[in-house]
């Protein structure tokens, strides 16, 4: 089953909010998933969702830091 929309890399960096720079490097480290057709490197946007959702980092509580000072006490 083919995606309904597949992304240049100018229109993925645009809707990330990065520079082209940052996703073709992502691309040649493979942290991002993509489709080569030919030469050229498109998008789904669900694979973006993911890349984005898989960066996420939950925000600190106090019970966090203190249980990561015993262990160093």
């Amino acid at each position: 089953m083919l995606p309904t929309e597949l992304l240049t890399i100018e229109e993925a960096a645009q809707r990330l909010n990065m520079s082209v720079r940052y996703l073709r490097r992502a691309v040649a480290e493979r942290r991002v998933a993509f489709h080569r057709l030919g030469r050229s490197v498109r998008f789904d946007p669900a694979d973006l969702a993911a890349f984005v959702q898989a960066g996420r980092v939950e925000p600190m509580t106090p019970e966090s830091v203190w249980r990561g000072l015993r262990s160093v006490a």
